[in-house]
Formats: structure tokens, sequence, C-alpha cells
């Protein structure tokens, strides 16, 4: 009796996160596939991709970067492991497992060559260097009263 009413009291938690869009940040598709909380910023040298993965290790991730689309895939092993002997009563398993994959279009000014990433306390971050065509810069503009030379006037 009381895993019923206890399992309807997580249903109903569920429920109300979804509705007010308060659950995990994780998605899922009609295909299974769970859709890991991602965050992309830029910075004056940068671009940066930050993905959150819990419970997944660096070896079970694939990063590849083509035609100015950073994709990001992996899998999630079980959270909840089946005893090889006797019996196993769950009572909640939210946490997601399987297989996810995350795709990010960059601007065609980045410098592949150079991507780098790192993983700590669960959160993948990915730095995409931004190509020095990319990058902003002062440009000096040259008038008649600066002459030949292009140096700038005191202002």
């Amino acid at each position: 009796m009381t895993h019923n009413v206890l399992d309807r009291m997580l249903t109903l938690a569920r429920a109300m996160d979804d509705s007010f869009g308060t659950g995990s940040g994780d998605r899922f598709d009609n295909r299974g596939l769970w859709f890991p909380a991602l965050d992309v910023y830029e910075t004056e040298q940068a671009y940066v991709v930050e993905l959150d993965l819990p419970g997944v290790h660096p070896e079970n991730v694939d990063l590849s970067f083509e035609q100015g689309t950073l994709t990001i895939r992996g899998t999630r092993a079980p959270t909840v492991k089946t005893p090889e002997k006797g019996e196993l009563r769950v009572f909640s398993a939210e946490r997601i497992s399987g297989s996810f994959i995350r795709s990010v279009r960059l601007p065609e000014y980045v410098d592949s060559d150079r991507i780098e990433a790192s993983y700590d306390n669960g959160v993948l971050m990915v730095t995409i260097p931004k190509a020095a065509a990319a990058r902003a810069r002062k440009i000096t503009i040259r008038g008649a009263e600066q002459g030949e030379s292009g140096k700038k006037l005191n202002a």
C-alpha cells in the first residue's frame, strides 16, 4: 500500500515539474534519446559549449566538428544496477540512461584545429577558438590631417 502512495506522489511531482518547466532540464525525443541540458555562449576569444553529463564517463562521449557543426554524442549506463542474486525493488528511477546526441551550429570563422574539451564535476566544457578573421579589432582611420604616415591625431 505504501509503495502505491509513494509512486503516485512521485508521478504527481514529475507532472508538476513538467507543467511548470522546473524539471532537471533534460528532455526526451520520440526515439528514446535524451538531450542533456546545454549552454552555449561567446567570449571575446572563443565560443564555449557546456553540457551537463553527470554520471557519464568521458570515454563514453564522442566529440566531432564537421562543416561548422559541433556534435556531442554518447551514452550513460543505467543508474540502477540489477543485482545478480536477490530481488530489487525500485521506488523511483528518474535519472536518465541511454544514448544522447546534441549538435550546435557555429559561425564559419572558428579555428577548428584548436578546439579543446575538458570534463569536471559532471560538466563537459568545449572551447572553440574564434579564427583571427572573426575577432573584433580596432581600425585606424587615416585622413588628410594625419598625413601619409597614418598616425592618430590627439583628441
